[in-house]
């Protein structure tokens, strides 16, 4: 089995990494922050909305069970794409909508599922496209954090 990578940023993480888990053919889903300059920063350092991190998951995934795009299409469900910077009351850039893409393939596919998607919202996609940085984990309580409370879901 070979796995691979994909990182997705759709606003708090909590709910986003739930609902990732539960797609068939996902491995694991990690929450953490990317796209920043601050080097192992922590939540309360990415809370400040100065590092440049977004919250994200990290989804691990078998792509003979799940392909790249049906991750990318099931994003576009979990969030607002159309707000900068924002989901719900959560404000500043670290809830921005971004996909960190981890090859040239992924960065395709991201691009024409962003361009198909655009049909179903009346306000422009305002989501980020990007290479791959370095995805720093976050905090073990935040990791399956709701699951451990025995949500499924946070409602926004």
């Amino acid at each position: 089995m070979s796995l691979e990578k994909a990182t997705f940023g759709a606003g708090c993480f909590w709910g986003v990494e739930s609902a990732f888990r539960e797609i068939p053919g996902v491995v694991d889903a990690a929450v953490g922050y990317e796209g920043g300059a601050m080097q192992n920063p922590t939540y309360h350092d990415v809370c400040t909305d100065e590092t440049g991190h977004a919250e994200v998951v990290e989804v691990t995934f078998d792509p003979a069970k799940v392909p790249y795009r049906t991750l990318v299409e099931h994003f576009w469900k979990l969030h607002n794409p159309t707000t900068r910077d924002r989901q719900g009351p959560d404000v500043g850039t670290q809830y921005r909508s971004v996909i960190f893409f981890h090859s040239p393939q992924q960065e395709e596919e991201a691009k024409q599922s962003k361009a198909a998607a655009q049909a179903n919202f009346t306000n422009p996609i305002v989501t980020q496209i990007e290479p791959a940085q370095t995805f720093y984990r976050a905090e073990d309580y935040h990791q399956q954090y709701l699951a451990k409370r025995g949500l499924r879901q946070c409602h926004i």
